[in-house]
């Protein structure tokens, strides 16, 4: 697929605001409504735009306590390996998880409600998983910086 300069910012700007009209965007990006169309359902054909979504405010809905748990299994045999990811995947609090490198195997990002929702889920859900041999977490003081958009 050919990727250029006009992709990038009409990028930039649904990255911003997905839902602004192809009309508006055309008004931008100094393009027809049909060949911001065109370029759109290339992107979303190529696979460069997955998906739209809706961006909640997490204390709005009372789920602002973030916590983020390493985890290390007790060996890293395929089965182990292959057994947490898709047992983890299950669990509606954990929001990312990421196989790492270094003295821990995972690092899980977790969203629930407070203190006694995050140690319900350790204990009734995260813990109950098969072959886990240690568990850190630490705990959100302050959000400093979040963004879902990327720099191209």
């Amino acid at each position: 697929m050919i990727f250029d300069a006009t992709d990038r910012k009409l990028l930039q700007l649904l990255q911003t605001d997905s839902k602004q009209t192809n009309k508006a965007l055309s008004h931008q990006l100094n393009l027809s409504v049909t060949a911001v169309y065109e370029r759109i359902r290339k992107l979303e054909k190529s696979g460069i735009i997955k998906q739209y979504v809706a961006l909640v405010d997490k204390s709005k809905v009372e789920k602002d306590f973030v916590a983020f748990c390493h985890v290390k299994l007790v060996q890293h045999s395929q089965d182990y390996v292959v057994k947490f990811e898709r047992e983890v995947k299950k669990l509606n609090e954990v929001l990312e998880c990421y196989h790492l490198s270094g003295d821990y195997d995972y690092l899980l990002k977790v969203l629930v409600k407070d203190m006694k929702a995050f140690r319900e889920f350790m204990v009734e859900k995260l813990t109950k998983i098969d072959h886990i041999g240690s568990t850190h977490s630490m705990f959100m003081i302050n959000e400093v910086k979040h963004t879902t958009a990327i720099t191209l």
